[in-house]
């Protein structure tokens, strides 16, 4: 079973200097539902330089905030200024886990669970199963390293890291991923906030639909990253103008310089673009700005706040998370607990069945995506259905569930160690 104290590592956390993409989000809330199953969690996260280092955030969950003094000099985000946080983390954090938190427990005949996320923490995870073994405390420890994406995998040493750990990984995607390595993983998924289950803001959705008016509109949110497919977006909307459907689409991107290559497609395909920037977060004004702007391209320069975010998942006609690569797909099951229509790629988004509950693409091709679109655009009941069955699927994954079987994979783990 799950032990009682529980120790999260990942670069990303709950703060917007670490909130970089779905680590974030997975990271936060499964220490979140942890706590609120009666856990004492630590979340070891690169923190906002100017964050307290230590922090009782939600029930159950204390926030740590490590190598400020380096994001203090790196002031972009969790990631700038990488390398030295990552030696920082490897010199200074398996001390602190084994001599604070293992060794503790062991005096007290318990047990603590540690999960170390994404390539940065893979030497940490070794230090620590060294240390441990050294303090003759490694009975006290259950050690599991995650993998959420293939990025760093080359900087891995993996016979040393399996030997210390028990691989996991988010989908059997990443479980396919990772046995290109020669690396077993059991496969754990993330879970949703059950909150997000009620559905979006009615007032914000309401908003935002009329702002929209009457024209087809697609939301496209993340990283710009070729990855993400934003090309095929792009030239799905060029080929149903052209078609005669007066389809936009709206865009939150980050600051990644491959914006300059999706804004560089649209307007090869002669599709205007307008940036919507503003200071704040009201969403109120995000939506009269919105209502204004014509372009078929629509840049959002703008922090949206969760709610303000799920209700523009809610009110579009469809999301575009239609990844080339997607090792879990978060945001997926976001647009249909918020009561979206989602676009998914055909990689790790094991829950979404094509013209069920989601729209999956196969290709990278815009027509592809296109013809799918023009689709749902002529056929309410469609829309209806797929928005129905989409509720009914995320409800199926809620971080309660997936409590679930990490505690079965724990028992396993447990099972093999002894």
């Amino acid at each position: 079973m799950i032990p009682h104290q529980v120790a999260i590592l990942s670069f990303e956390g709950p703060d917007r200097y670490a909130s970089i993409g779905g680590l974030a989000t997975r990271v936060t809330q499964l220490a979140r539902a942890l706590g609120a199953a009666g856990h004492e969690v630590q979340l070891f996260f690169v923190g906002d330089p100017h964050g307290m280092p230590i922090e009782q955030s939600d029930p159950g969950v204390t926030l740590r905030r490590w190598s400020q003094w380096i994001s203090a000099q790196h002031p972009r985000n969790a990631y700038d200024g990488e390398a030295g946080k990552v030696h920082d983390w490897e010199v200074s954090l398996p001390p602190f886990i084994v001599d604070d938190l293992i060794a503790s427990a062991h005096e007290r005949g318990e047990r603590v669970l540690v999960i170390c996320e994404e390539w940065q923490t893979a030497n940490v995870a070794i230090a620590i199963d060294r240390r441990a073994r050294e303090r003759g405390v490694r009975g006290a420890l259950t050690l599991m390293w995650n993998a959420n994406n293939t990025y760093g995998f080359d900087k891995i040493h993996w016979p040393t890291l399996t030997r210390a750990a028990a691989v996991t990984a988010v989908s059997k995607y990443m479980k396919f991923e990772l046995a290109q390595w020669g690396v077993a993983a059991l496969v754990i998924p993330n879970g949703i906030d059950p909150a997000l289950l009620d559905g979006a803001d009615p007032e914000r959705t309401a908003a935002l639909r009329e702002a929209f008016g009457d024209r087809p509109t697609c939301v496209k949110v993340g990283r710009f990253d070729p990855d993400k497919n934003w090309l095929q977006a792009i030239d799905a909307i060029a080929e149903l103008r052209a078609g005669g459907v007066d389809a936009r689409l709206i865009v939150r991107g980050g600051k990644e310089p491959y914006g300059d290559v999706v804004f560089g497609r649209a307007r090869e395909k002669r599709l205007g673009v307008a940036r919507l920037d503003y200071e704040g977060s009201d969403w109120r004004e995000f939506a009269t700005r919105l209502a204004v702007v014509e372009t078929p391209v629509v840049h959002v320069r703008a922090f949206l706040d969760e709610a303000t975010l799920y209700a523009l998942y809610a009110a579009a006609d469809v999301v575009l998370a239609n990844s080339g690569k997607e090792p879990f797909g978060l945001v997926g099951l976001e647009v249909m607990a918020a009561g979206g229509i989602v676009v998914c790629g055909a990689t790790g988004e094991e829950y979404a069945e094509p013209f069920v509950n989601a729209i999956v693409c196969d290709t990278a091709d815009g027509r592809e995506l296109a013809t799918y679109l023009r689709a749902l655009f002529e056929d309410q009941n469609v829309a209806d259905e797929l928005r129905e069955h989409g509720a009914q699927t995320a409800a199926r994954y809620t971080w309660s569930q997936a409590l679930e079987s990490l505690d079965r994979k724990i028992a396993y783990v447990d099972a093999v160690a002894k």
